[in-house]
């Protein structure tokens, strides 16, 4: 059965994060919903510019359980508006209970939190947000954090590495194994 991820995105939201993220998804054929949250307009715009046309509005859908994954992009403006959205803190906290990936890269790391998710689990984060998170959480300072179902990450410089670890945790090492090296990582 193909694994299901899905990836919110806001105004503000950092747009590699989030592109990086759903191009490499989807390169493991990883079927990927992009849902805005809180915009209006059809296109989201992110942190340095950059639109994006989302698929749909999260407040839109109706089966939230299809999703093997969600995963949120940083961007201070865009983590703090989903950090702090009802919504998303639900979600995160039915992901979480239902041993589901969920998947946190910089700034967005501070949604974990908001969710009250993963109390002393290890985790990192873009280092301008680490001091809001060392009281909650194992603070660690790797690129990549995998802690069971919780993968978290440091920032656009870490985003191909974090995509890879979902990868891997929907679908396998195998895969993995081929999807990268044509992206040219590393020779």
């Amino acid at each position: 059965m193909t694994k299901k991820a899905l990836v919110l995105i806001t105004d503000g939201s950092e747009e590699m994060e989030a592109i990086i993220t759903i191009d490499v998804l989807r390169r493991a054929k990883i079927d990927v919903l992009v849902a805005s949250f809180g915009v209006n307009a059809t296109s989201v715009e992110c942190s340095r510019g950059v639109r994006i046309v989302p698929d749909t509005k999260l407040e839109g859908i109706t089966n939230h359980d299809q999703y093997d994954a969600i995963v949120i992009p940083g961007g201070a403006q865009g983590a703090k508006t989903l950090s702090e959205a009802p919504l998303v803190q639900q979600l995160l906290l039915r992901y979480y209970q239902m041993d589901k990936v969920v998947a946190a890269i910089c700034a967005g790391s501070l949604a974990i939190k908001s969710a009250k998710i993963a109390k002393n689990e290890k985790l990192t984060s873009h280092p301008s947000v680490k001091d809001q998170l060392t009281d909650s959480y194992d603070y660690q300072e790797k690129r990549v954090v995998v802690a069971n179902n919780l993968i978290t990450s440091r920032g656009p410089g870490t985003t191909f590495e974090f995509a890879l670890a979902i990868v891997e945790k929907l679908v396998g090492k195998e895969v993995v194994d081929s999807i990268a090296p044509p992206m040219i990582l590393h020779e």
